[in-house]
């Protein structure tokens, strides 16, 4: 290998480091994070900071305007990794020297020498109150809420929307593919067609909290501890002269991990081998934990093993589906009588088809400067849908005497809790709901406090999970349900929507030209 190919593979392996590094998962990185933003968010910073506005406050909030899938629901996921990106989130003197080599369209320098020195010992110094991870979440409300300088506000707002938007995604789809599951384990095994090495990091972590028992990621399960899972490949069947004394093979060698994929060649002739194997294993005292079918019709051959196995006196052995499943061909296959006791899913879980992405955005909605209110704002569009809500704001949640939750209030932070409300649906003002005083619960907790993290708010990859599911356990099946969900109440406090109103009638009344003709 000659100095140019040794350097190329070092450049590679050192991008494999970054990623690492900069996903939040390499437990001993310490990388800035500062270049992960998009460059419309350093140039900004830059016009922040040239015209005197270093201390204008800000508050923006990330939120979504429709569930995934066509779902009742999103499942948050990656508020708690957005602590660690905010304490690393600075610019080293390296990072700096390459925003120097950027050129301006126009031509010369597309930063300023003072602004980049500057650069170097800025540190974020913002608040961040979030919802916490497996809890439930639901169109137009706040997920994040930021306040501070309006430099760090804007700064953080690419990689904050990248940990946030993709992990509720995964973790959402997930959630559905375990409630189609029947209470049956789902493994995840996606890596292979995930976006790239932090994508399946993200996926691993995200569809664990979302209900998946474990992954194939033997790097996700190091770093954030989660069960790993797995057994062996056509390969290891196509690799001895036959079937038979392939599995005798792998039986011989894992006796305590032995599930023998079965449809290589042909799967009946597979599952009378795998019987003959297991009766051998019986014989040895061991166990043959179960079978994977990985192709053809899987519901017929699901029953076809079941009574096989059953019929030899192997009822204790599992089985195992797979072969590019989500939500709603496992569905199927169970209202079809598949005989099935787990489920490996992977390339639909980890690309989120058919909908690979969740529109989270990040608004501003009220500005002040020191001393001074927060005034609140909004963006307009003749789109109705795409009008923000104004305010510093916070979201509570009501329940019934039996903890189901019933309707989502999105209100002034200051909101008094001791008080009945009544919300207005954000896109239809004819739209009402009122909610009892003393009886919502807000969502938003601390998560960074003047730029470092809380200690409270994230309580493992576990706590997580069990959020979720006492979450999506409490849910009505109403919303819960797959197809045609009914609309989970969420509103705006009817005199934050009066305000909003106002603004928007403001706008209109001083546009110089009418909205219709």
């Amino acid at each position: 290998m000659d100095m140019a190919e040794t350097a190329g593979v070092g450049d590679d392996r050192a991008r494999v480091r970054t990623a690492l590094g900069t996903t939040g998962y390499d437990p001993t990185g310490d990388e800035p994070m500062g270049l992960l933003t998009d460059l419309y968010e350093i140039t900004m910073a830059e016009g922040f900071w040239r015209t005197g506005r270093l201390d204008t406050q800000a508050c923006f909030t990330s939120f979504f305007r429709e569930n995934p899938f066509g779902g009742g629901y999103t499942l948050v996921c990656g508020t708690a990794q957005v602590a660690e990106m905010v304490e690393r989130f600075r610019y080293s003197r390296e990072d700096v020297e390459y925003l120097r080599t950027l050129s301006a369209p126009g031509g010369g320098p597309l930063f300023s020498g003072e602004f980049l020195d500057w650069l170097v010992d800025w540190r974020p110094t913002m608040d961040i109150d979030a919802i916490q991870e497996g809890e439930l979440a639901f169109p137009r409300e706040p997920l994040v809420r930021v306040t501070g300088p309006i430099i760090d506000c804007v700064l953080i707002e690419a990689p904050l929307l990248n940990l946030v938007n993709f992990q509720s995604l995964v973790a959402t789809k997930t959630a559905r593919v375990c409630l189609a599951a029947g209470g049956r384990g789902v493994a995840e095994f996606g890596l292979r067609r995930a976006q790239g090495v932090d994508g399946g990091m993200s996926v691993a972590r995200a569809s664990y909290v979302g209900g998946c028992s474990s992954t194939s990621n033997v790097l996700a399960g190091r770093h954030y501890g989660i069960p790993v899972s797995g057994t062996h490949a056509h390969s290891w069947v196509m690799a001895f002269p036959d079937e038979l004394s392939a599995f005798r093979a792998y039986a011989e060698v894992s006796p305590n991990n032995c599930t023998l994929l079965v449809d290589t060649y042909d799967a009946i002739e597979g599952v009378r081998n795998a019987i003959t194997v297991g009766k051998e294993m019986e014989a040895r005292g061991q166990r043959l934990a179960g079978i994977r079918i990985d192709s053809g019709d899987l519901a017929s051959l699901s029953r076809r093993a079941r009574a096989m196995l059953d019929e030899a006196g192997l009822t204790y052995v599992k089985i195992v589906l797979s072969n590019d499943l989500d939500e709603n061909l496992i569905e199927s296959l169970i209202g079809q009588g598949a005989q099935v006791d787990a489920f490996g899913v992977g390339t639909k879980l980890a690309t989120c088809a058919p909908q690979p992405y969740l529109a989270g955005v990040y608004k501003m909605c009220a500005k002040r400067l020191p001393g001074q209110d927060w005034q609140p704002i909004m963006k307009m569009s003749e789109q109705v849908y795409k009008r923000t809500i104004p305010g510093v704001q916070d979201v509570r949640r009501f329940y019934d005497g039996q903890g189901s939750p019933v309707a989502d209030m999105i209100c002034s932070q200051d909101f008094p809790s001791d008080v009945a409300a009544r919300i207005v649906d954000p896109l239809d003002s004819m739209l009402t709901f009122d909610l009892p005083a003393g009886g919502g619960r807000s969502l938003l907790r601390p998560l960074v406090r003047h730029g470092h993290g809380v200690e409270g708010f994230f309580d493992g990859v576990e706590g997580s999970r069990q959020r979720a599911r006492a979450s999506l356990g409490s849910l009505d099946c109403a919303y819960r349900r797959l197809l045609n969900p009914n609309v989970y109440p969420v509103g705006i406090e009817q005199s934050l929507s009066e305000l909003r109103q106002r603004m928007i009638s403001e706008v209109r009344g001083s546009a110089a030209t009418p909205t219709w003709r």
